[in-house]
């Protein structure tokens, strides 16, 4: 009997030391997996400060060097430079600005006062001419002239404030709302050129193509393009959809690829060279150029350790007297 009574009190004994140790293994691997999560935590926290950093870096650097220029803003200065990166203690910083003035602003087709048309048939008109300018990459889909169309007129209506469809490819909230998922149309201004995805007469198989000639300045429904730092890439393409047919995209990327290397110091230098003066461009055409900027986006990307962290921000220059922040977007493109 005592034997038995023996047996069964060493097996308790065995149960209740698996059982201390499960629990024990339990709370250090949970005691790890909190440690772990801290690590992260901090690791995240300290990408998100480098990208803060980069940011007020960038506010500073643009700054100082507008004012060098007297407000001369041109691609060969220091802040157009490419794939800028700043090694730093166990991370880094990736950063890359660009003037949000060098790309056709898409707000600028608002027209505050009529409904239903364009700030100006010419900006219109101009805007289709550069949809039908692109050339489709490789394998790639030219825009159709029909979509190009579509697209201009769909996106006045995307504008304005009313609901009734402009010109003859127009369309307002009630084709979108015959659409799987349905929306309406903003009727407003846009807040980022992802919205031209979704407007009628765009297409997936080339509107992507029109991203890099495009942009959107929030809350700004004006044109003015900085021929100074208009890329060689984009740049022939936006000068002949602004200056007219009379103007051809061979020369526009010959003007582009041949100018000053510190730019344009005055608006009138561009006016007066010889292919721009032969046109005889109208005052509202003058007026989309310029040779300063006021608008530029930050893109930052930052390391450290394991943690990423990804923010872009949109740098608003004020009278040549400080760098406001307007947005950021934290994990992708403005």
């Amino acid at each position: 009997m005592m034997r038995r009574q023996r047996g069964v009190a060493l097996l308790i004994v065995l149960l209740v030391v698996a059982l201390a140790t499960v629990i024990a293994m339990s709370m250090a691997e949970r005691l790890q997996l909190n440690l772990q999560r801290s690590i992260n935590i901090q690791d995240s926290q300290q990408a998100y400060w480098f990208g803060q950093g980069a940011e007020n870096y960038a506010r500073v650097a643009l700054l100082e060097q507008i004012k060098q220029a007297d407000g001369v803003i041109h691609g060969g200065q220091p802040w157009a430079q490419q794939g800028i990166r700043y090694p730093l203690p166990n991370g880094d910083i990736e950063a890359r600005v660009t003037d949000l003035q060098s790309c056709f602003n898409l707000n600028a087709l608002h027209n505050p006062d009529t409904v239903g048309t364009a700030s100006s048939p010419a900006l219109r008109d101009a805007f289709k001419r550069l949809l039908n300018t692109i050339e489709p990459p490789e394998n790639g889909e030219k825009i159709p002239d029909y979509n190009a169309d579509v697209l201009a007129d769909s996106l006045l209506d995307w504008l304005d404030k009313d609901d009734t469809p402009s010109g003859y490819y127009g369309a307002e909230s009630s084709e979108y709302e015959s659409r799987t998922p349905a929306y309406r149309a903003a009727n407003n201004l846009m807040v980022s050129k992802s919205e031209l995805r979704i407007i009628n007469g765009a297409e997936p198989a080339w509107i992507m193509q029109a991203m890099p000639f495009v942009c959107v300045i929030p809350d700004v429904d004006s044109l003015k393009i900085n021929v100074n730092t208009l890329s060689e890439e984009t740049g022939g393409e936006i000068l002949h959809a602004l200056l007219g047919e009379n103007f051809s995209l061979t020369d526009a990327r010959t003007l582009v690829a041949q100018r000053p290397a510190d730019g344009y110091k005055d608006i009138q230098d561009f006016l007066n060279e010889a292919e721009i003066a032969a046109l005889n461009l109208t005052d509202e055409q003058k007026g989309w150029f310029d040779i300063t900027s006021s608008y530029f986006l930050l893109s930052s990307k930052t390391r450290y350790n394991d943690a990423q962290f990804a923010m872009t921000s949109l740098l608003f220059v004020e009278q040549a007297e400080q760098v406001k922040v307007l947005r950021r977007e934290f994990g992708g493109p403005l």
